[in-house]
């Protein structure tokens, strides 16, 4: 397997590191840290925009998966993600779309080995915005205003349904990764974010809609969604047929259960102090 060596980064960010080696210093800035997993991590970061002020943005920085990772995928069917290039794809994706997401502004991969590939994605901060999962948290106790709760759902829906029609799952299709715009109220903008696992079909993939469903459905299920607000999602998602919705209700039970497991949520509390 050959990758191709890639480095694209502002002349303005180039100045500001200042070091003849840019991709390294971009893979091993440090900042504030968002996420520290094996393999991976995501940063915080303060640099110069374009119109010469001093912004934030988010690094992701991968040093390589491992054979080891890589096998247990393909011996599971699934494809390995090896770096950042899936997510910087999958911006530009849906850029094309007019899908709302984080502002693609640097990349770079390096490397031959698929085991140990080198690679970076640099996005701007998207400021003022709240996530869908902090948004609802308390609904169940103080439901929000009735049209702008269908508003929300509606343009969730239609979110899916574009991203769905284009051969697009975003394997992480949880309410966390929709954030809304709160300079945009009293109208509804929403970014979707974290697409370093996106997968991209040639044509719309059933399965892969399923399972992105089924995500977004058990990661609302303690919001306090109605019968009602589950249709009004189902008529502006896709005419599906009973049995794909009936999927979706066994996968999201699955998923609800094993994320209030014991076992995942010991793992969650790891993942978490390694961050502090």
């Amino acid at each position: 397997m050959i990758f191709k060596q890639i480095l694209e980064v502002p002349a303005v960010i180039k100045q500001y590191i200042n070091k003849p080696d840019v991709f390294n210093a971009l893979l091993r800035m440090q900042g504030k840290t968002f996420r520290d997993v094996k393999g991976r991590k995501t940063i915080q970061v303060r640099l110069y925009s374009e119109n010469g002020v001093v912004q934030s943005y988010f690094i992701k920085q991968h040093f390589g998966v491992g054979w080891r990772e890589i096998i247990k995928n393909l011996t599971a069917i699934k494809w390995p993600i090896l770096g950042a290039m899936t997510e910087v794809k999958a911006i530009q994706k849906l850029n094309a779309l007019n899908i709302a997401t984080t502002p693609l502004v640097a990349y770079g991969q390096r490397g031959h080995n698929p085991a140990t590939l080198q690679s970076f994605v640099l996005t701007a901060d998207l400021g003022d915005i709240t996530s869908l999962e902090d948004l609802t948290m308390d609904w169940p106790a103080n439901p929000p205003d009735a049209i702008f709760k269908r508003k929300l759902i509606i343009a969730v829906a239609k979110i899916a349904k574009k991203l769905h029609e284009n051969g697009i799952n975003h394997r992480d299709f949880y309410i966390g990764h929709f954030c809304l715009d709160n300079l945009s109220k009293p109208e509804i903008k929403l970014y979707l974010i974290d697409l370093h696992r996106v997968l991209i079909h040639a044509k719309p993939s059933i399965n892969g809609n399923m399972k992105d469903i089924a995500a977004l459905y058990f990661s609302s299920m303690d919001i306090g969604l109605t019968k009602r607000d589950l249709m009004c999602f189902k008529k502006h998602y896709s005419k599906m047929d009973k049995q794909f919705w009936q999927q979706v209700e066994s996968r999201a039970t699955k998923l609800y259960a094993k994320f209030h497991s014991q076992k995942f949520q010991q793992r969650l509390k790891k993942e978490k102090s390694a961050i502090h």
